[in-house]
């Protein structure tokens, strides 16, 4: 029998969802940040799947925040980068652009790369793909003996215009690798990211080398744990990988967890016919929001810790406001919560860990919206008289009582998350009403009601198993890959040369195809999508449009889309000829997906206990016993062993056959 696992590694709680034939379970552990693969171990463990028998498969599809916690802290490995001859100092110069507009005297940001490890040669290609300057044996041979005297335990490789032609970029690789004592990982840019701009491109370059080795060294440590098994990971795209081509393109699990939670969303809203839906994934440390519009949005221009990063990844915004943040009091003598977490430990004070410092979750325990003895369906007690005490610790500097101070929390935590959900909507010319609000992750459903009344939208859905939501997204994912080339030229031009564009497309596809079959997929099951960057002659950013090659009006059609999509995101259009930059390939395979199963039972569940908020009896509801097209009014309490939904005043739920659960505020 096939047993799949799915895995979201996140900064509080590491999520478990587990399938075995039609049976589904959920599990959650606390994290382990100082070495993720044992938290993971420990799930393994509860769960029962460390002795199987012969006839069983043990399937393991994980996100890891391995690669993301190295960027964050800098705690990344000893990386040398190569580049020709008067650009070492590209990754500090960077793009001179000006985080603080009106501050005279800026603080001077970190160096990525310190100038001893930055190293110059030759091989230098022009714009037009003319070689400038030779790479010579000399070269090479000063090159190897410059990088086994810095002893490093990475190098990357990123010349100039190596996207047109990476023959020197491939010769110092070989060079490198037939060295006696090689035994650094290699990252090359041509092979990281064929795409212009310099900046960007060796910054991914030189991030998937800072990474690397410590993402090739977590999953060997996963793997050797649970030998028995298969272990996939998933990329920053919304895709899957191998464990074993996961560690050379470690840039492309930065956003690993948080795209999991957008596949599971895609999934369930393919299933409900929700195709316009506004997301938010509040966990312990952070809340992710985006957009799904019929398909998930990826940009090439993402940033973690300030850092550039150019490959694909889920259109996401990301900020510090979840379960575990910190309420505390600043200068001014004004309630802020976050950016700051508790974290997996101690965490909120509620937890009984040691935590002395009062955070979101501690204030929905005080509101009464989080039961002390359901929580992870009463594997864990929570610790009400330590939440009162930290909270009535800042209720005094206030002059509120707790009650009050936990309100005031709960509304600015709620601020920072509309605020959020306004970038990824409002911001790019998009209604939030024509939306559907869709929350998930261990504490999103508390927020959902009140973050649609701030958004006056009057749909909302909670999904199924919502609590693990990214650790399903891991088992709904396909297996994919994004790759990407350089053109540059006028898109007008091309029109009576659509084989340029298409040559590129099937080089792509071809080697994406390749990709996908090492991994077992059947060629015949794999979708192909091709799409183009395009943009005004003259402009520095792009928008992304659809390319079908198979029509004979691929150009015309691709200028109509752009011209919408700008009118879309910006508000006008412009008189300029349009220039294609980037060609795109998304390759995914076709899988069977998870079967959810229906539950058409009509048996109504009662309310089995009453709990006491503001005064007032709120009756609190099993999510597991609702039955199907059940209407349960607001306010109510909805619970399951992962999380808890709070319905608000107004607002009435109905779970659907898969057991999501839909609300409603009637107009």
């Amino acid at each position: 029998m096939n047993i799949y696992l799915g895995v979201d590694t996140g900064g509080t709680f590491t999520d478990f969802v587990l399938i075995s034939g039609n049976h589904f379970s959920t599990h959650k552990v606390l994290s382990t940040p100082h070495a993720p693969e044992q938290a993971i171990l420990t799930g393994i463990k509860d769960l029962k799947l460390t002795s199987l028998s012969n006839d069983d498969n043990l399937y393991i599809v994980h996100g890891s925040t391995v690669a993301t916690n190295a960027v964050l802290e800098g705690k990344g490995v000893k990386t040398v980068f190569i580049t020709n001859h008067g650009f070492k100092d590209m990754l500090t110069i960077g793009r001179q652009a000006r985080k603080e507009l009106y501050n005279l005297q800026p603080a001077n940001p970190k160096q990525p790369v310190e100038s001893e490890y930055c190293i110059e040669t030759g091989g230098r290609i022009s714009a037009k793909g003319k070689v400038l300057e030779p790479l010579t044996s000399d070269d090479i041979q000063t090159l190897i003996q410059k990088v086994m005297l810095l002893k490093p335990e990475a190098v990357a490789i990123n010349t100039l215009f190596s996207y047109l032609d990476d023959r020197f970029e491939k010769q110092i690789e070989k060079s490198l690798l037939s060295t006696p004592e090689n035994n650094f990982f290699i990252s090359r840019s041509s092979k990281i990211l064929p795409e212009y701009k310099e900046y960007e491109r060796g910054m991914t370059t030189w991030l998937n080398a800072y990474v690397g080795p410590l993402v090739k060294g977590y999953i060997n440590r996963l793997q050797q744990g649970v030998q028995h098994a298969s272990i996939s990971v998933m990329q920053s795209a919304g895709k899957t990988i191998t464990a074993e081509h996961a560690g050379e393109q470690a840039v492309h699990m930065l956003l690993s967890g948080p795209a999991g939670g957008l596949a599971a969303a895609h999934y369930l809203g393919q299933l409900t016919g929700q195709t316009r839906m506004l997301t938010f994934d509040m966990g312990g440390t952070s809340t992710d929001v985006a957009l799904i519009e019929k398909e998930i949005e990826l940009t090439n221009e993402s940033s973690i810790a300030g850092y550039p990063v150019a490959v694909p990844m889920v259109d996401m915004h990301t900020i510090g406001a979840g379960g575990g943040s910190i309420a505390y009091i600043d200068e001014g003598c004004l309630l802020q919560v976050g950016p700051q977490s508790a974290g997996a430990n101690p965490g909120p004070a509620c937890y009984g860990q040691g935590g002395q410092h009062a955070t979101v979750t501690d204030a929905n325990l005080v509101l009464g919206r989080l039961l002390p003895t359901e929580f992870l369906g009463g594997g864990m007690a929570l610790d009400v008289e330590a939440a009162e005490r930290v909270i009535t610790q800042l209720a005094e500097k206030l002059n509120l009582n707790c009650e009050q101070t936990a309100e005031g929390i709960i509304k600015i935590a709620n601020e920072h998350m509309v605020s959020a959900l306004r970038v990824m909507s409002v911001q790019r010319g998009i209604d939030p009403r024509g939306l559907t609000l869709t929350s998930f992750g261990g504490a999103g459903g508390l927020h959902v009601c009140a973050l649609a009344d701030a958004l006056q939208m009057n749909t909302a859905m909670v999904p199924v198993y919502s609590g693990v939501l990214s650790a399903l997204g891991m088992l709904v994912a396909p297996k994919g890959r994004e790759l990407s080339q350089t053109l540059n030229c006028l898109l007008t031009e091309v029109n009576s040369e659509r084989k340029i564009i298409d040559e590129a497309i099937n080089n792509l596809i071809q080697q994406g195809t390749c990709a996908l079959v090492e991994e077992s997929v059947d060629q015949k099951d794999i979708i192909v999508v091709a799409s183009l960057d395009c943009r005004y002659q003259g402009q520095s950013y792009t928008l992304n449009v659809h390319y079908d090659s198979s029509s004979v009006d691929s150009i015309p059609l691709a200028q109509q889309q752009f011209s919408q999509r700008h009118q879309q995101r910006y508000g006008h259009g412009l008189d300029l000829p349009i220039e294609l930059v980037n060609v795109r390939v998304s390759l995914k395979a076709r899988q069977n997906p998870v079967e959810l199963e229906k539950n058409k039972s009509q048996q109504q569940g009662d309310a089995y206990q009453q709990v006491v908020m503001q005064g007032e009896d709120i009756p609190v509801y099993h999510r597991e016993q609702i039955g199907c097209d059940q209407v349960i009014p607001g306010p109510a309490l909805v619970t399951e062993t992962t999380a808890t939904t709070y319905i608000d005043r107004q607002w009435q739920c109905r779970k659907d056959s898969f057991g999501n659960l839909l609300l409603t505020k009637p107009v």
